[in-house]
């Protein structure tokens, strides 16, 4: 099997697990169900992964690279204002957890609670992921305090932990009450620190 080959079975592989475990979360998974869906035999799937823990890390080390890179799309847009981009990011943070469509989820919404007692080094690739989200989120932050479209009166870094705490908690409380209204309060929480009102 070439490199190529391989590349684009791992994809199909993850492509199929993104969609079942942002529905089902990981444990309640097997790796039966991911391989049938992608169409790779069983026997193959050791090639690619020493368990599936090591699947689990690499599921999420690929999420997150996808991730980073709609961030970086969103945020590195010269047409756009800091301010701007990150209204952008949490409206899409919004479309893609109330979305009919399972792989849109976030996973680190998803399986940061489920896996983070369960598999240390899975929970070491969310804290990596998340972590990078927040310096992105930081950087954009700088950005508009120096562009002067945001006023904030704490630091860069703490705004963006802070708006991405308080994201991922509505994100689980959109799911519990299973209604937009959270992230609706959110979304003018989140203008109010960007805009400092």
């Amino acid at each position: 099997m070439t490199t190529n080959e391989s590349n684009q079975t791992r994809q199909r592989i993850f492509n199929a697990a993104q969609s079942i475990i942002s529905r089902k979360g990981f444990s309640a998974v097997g790796l039966n169900e991911v391989l049938n869906a992608a169409g790779v035999p069983k026997g193959s799937f050791y090639h690619y992964f020493a368990s599936k823990d090591a699947f689990g890390t690499a599921l999420l080390e690929h999420y997150f690279e996808t991730y980073f890179a709609d961030m970086d799309r969103i945020f590195q847009n010269p047409a756009t204002s800091a301010h701007d981009a990150l209204m952008r990011y949490w409206q899409l943070w919004i479309s893609n957890q109330t979305s009919q469509v399972e792989c849109g989820k976030c996973l680190a919404v998803k399986l940061g609670a489920e896996v983070a007692d369960l598999s240390e080094s899975m929970r070491l690739a969310l804290q990596r992921g998340t972590a990078q989200i927040v310096e992105r989120l930081e950087a954009a932050i700088s950005k508009g305090v120096e562009d002067g479209t945001v006023t904030i009166v704490t630091t860069p870094a703490q705004l963006a932990l802070r708006l991405y705490a308080m994201w991922l908690g509505a994100s689980v409380m959109t799911k519990i009450a299973r209604t937009h209204h959270t992230f609706e309060e959110v979304l003018l929480q989140t203008r109010s620190l960007l805009d400092n009102q």
